[in-house]
């Protein structure tokens, strides 16, 4: 999976696919993540924007 296909708004099985990890070092990473996500009941919701500033700066976005 490339950056131009991923949506917006990402969902966890999208940072699996992207990092090519696994769903167990995906939902451990979900549970103190380095990038700014959103939960809405037990799904979790990540901004690509937040995701690349932490993948390719290594910083954690805050906002």
């Amino acid at each position: 999976m490339t950056r131009d296909e991923l949506p917006e708004v990402m969902a966890p099985i999208n940072v699996k696919s992207f990092l090519g990890i696994g769903k167990k070092q995906t939902y451990e990473m979900m549970e103190n993540p380095p990038f700014r996500t959103v939960r809405v009941s037990r799904l979790h919701k990540i901004s690509k924007v937040a995701f690349f500033d932490w993948f390719d700066k290594g910083v954690k976005v805050d906002e």
